[in-house]
């Protein structure tokens, strides 16, 4: 005897009818309802194409609250939280407390301690200067044979197709 058990037990749903659940059935029926109510009354006045694209905003919220699921919310949670984040929260400011004479006394502290590490730090920046200088001249020669690449690549496709 074999009995089947989901993977998944917590993903696990049960069916009314038709493999829907009892939400989802619901739901579908509201919307059904709503959609061929709205499509049957002004089929007479704008035809069909004009009832169903004036249907299609009023069921699609009402199918999206049985279907749609993220992070265990409803769709109308869902919605209810973007709303919230876009209309509902305030805008972060931010103010400074520090006044630029505060940070200049700060910056003269700050050499003051530090005279003795000053060559070091600008040895440094002279050695990342070079660096760079290095890298982009590099960068540079690479570029140019790329470039060279491609074209003697189309000057080749170009010569084979002349002669062939």
């Amino acid at each position: 005897m074999v009995i089947e058990v989901n993977k998944d037990v917590d993903r696990y749903q049960e069916s009314v009818a038709f493999g829907l659940s009892a939400k989802q059935l619901i739901f579908s029926a509201a919307s059904l309802i709503s959609g061929s109510g709205i499509v049957l009354l002004l089929y007479p006045y704008i035809g069909i194409t004009g009832s169903a694209y004036v249907a299609i905003p009023v069921v699609a919220p009402i199918a999206l609250g049985g279907f749609y699921s993220y992070n265990g919310m409803s769709f109308y949670n869902v919605m209810q939280r973007k709303l919230h984040m876009m209309f509902g929260n305030k805008a972060l400011v931010y103010v400074s407390t520090e006044s630029e004479a505060s940070i200049k006394t700060y910056q003269v502290v700050e050499v003051g301690k530090c005279k003795k590490s000053v060559r070091p730090v600008e040895q440094n920046q002279n050695k990342k200067q070079e660096e760079f200088e290095a890298m982009k001249k590099k960068m540079k020669s690479i570029m140019i044979g790329c470039i060279a690449a491609v074209a003697l690549a189309v000057a080749g496709t170009v010569v084979y197709k002349i002669f062939h």
